[in-house]
């Protein structure tokens, strides 16, 4: 049978692409959070960001003129939560625990974003819901300590710090949803970086760290605000256009797999067999709970991982 005249091509292999660029997040992150304050950080990620969508800022702000007090509050909160607190809350768990955990455990972002989603949007949890989300739960608490039995207190704060990131992730793609009917995908995106840069500045002199990064860092910094931030953003978008849900949520697997290659290989980080059998039940339950709202054609709240 011929394929359809004009039908597009299956992108799958790019929302996969895209995928395992954000998986090497922790390869560029980890020596920086090293080497420099977390606000340091998640401030020239914002203003390298800012300066390359600054050409399309005027139409951004004139859609955002023709919006309300309530979008307002929205895209406030969006580039002050979502964007600046959230980049520093994930940037300051690499600097407390393994280069792993941070990044898996952003896979609870589409639980998140359901639950902010009934508080936020009124939308009612399915009946289902719990059965995907306490095991992915489950599997965050194995996941986040080397012995589930015996909690460390710097493992807590590291996986307390991503969790933050992934909820404030979560609420951000829930009031995106929100300003959708009067703001483009696009226009939200400028919005976020430009709002977020001065919200970074200004936690950057509170906590008195250094504007400058130095040299050495500078590379570091471009190469993750545009690899696995930007680049990965849009690779994962242009694949989405020609990609069935299902094999969507398959290929978003390339994402753990290769945080944590990278992590074992690259990272000197190690995983107990428990926090092993963990990252694989965080996964296998939002994948599947993925499968499962697209079958009742519901689509998942999809955080979208907007860490650039």
């Amino acid at each position: 049978m011929s394929a359809k005249v004009g039908a597009p091509a299956d992108r799958t292999w790019l929302v996969a692409v895209a995928a395992a660029l954000w998986g090497t997040d922790g390869l560029l992150r980890l020596p920086l959070a090293e080497n420099l304050p977390a606000a340091t950080v998640v401030f020239w990620e914002h203003l390298l960001v800012a300066v390359l969508l600054l050409p399309v800022l005027p139409a951004a702000l004139r859609a955002l003129r023709r919006c309300g007090p309530r979008e307002w509050l929205a895209v406030l909160v969006i580039g002050a939560g979502a964007s600046a607190a959230a980049t520093a809350l994930f940037t300051a768990a690499f600097q407390t625990g393994d280069a792993i955990t941070p990044l898996v455990l952003q896979k609870l972002q589409p639980i998140l974003a359901m639950l902010a989603a009934f508080f936020v949007l009124g939308e009612r949890l399915r009946a289902g819901y719990a059965l995907f989300a306490l095991p992915a739960l489950l599997g965050a608490w194995l996941l986040a300590f080397p012995d589930p039995l015996e909690i460390e207190l710097t493992a807590l704060r590291a996986a307390l710090l991503a969790i933050g990131a992934a909820a404030l992730w979560a609420a951000g793609t829930v009031l995106g949803r929100l300003v959708s009917a009067r703001l483009s995908a696009r226009d939200v995106t400028v919005l976020r970086f430009t709002i977020g840069l001065p919200v970074a500045a200004a936690v950057v002199g509170i906590q008195g760290a250094s504007f400058a990064p130095g040299w050495g860092n500078l590379l570091g910094l471009a190469l993750l605000a545009f690899v696995p931030g930007l680049l990965a953003l849009l690779l994962y978008y242009l694949g989405l256009r020609a990609t069935p849900a299902a094999r969507a949520t398959l290929a978003e697997l390339a994402f753990p797999a290769t945080a944590a290659l990278i992590g074992v290989s690259f990272l000197d980080s190690s995983l107990s067999v428990s926090q092993w059998l963990g990252l694989l039940v965080v996964v296998g339950s939002v994948t599947l709970l993925g499968w499962h709202e697209r079958a009742r054609g519901t689509p998942v709240v999809e955080a979208e991982l907007e860490r650039v």
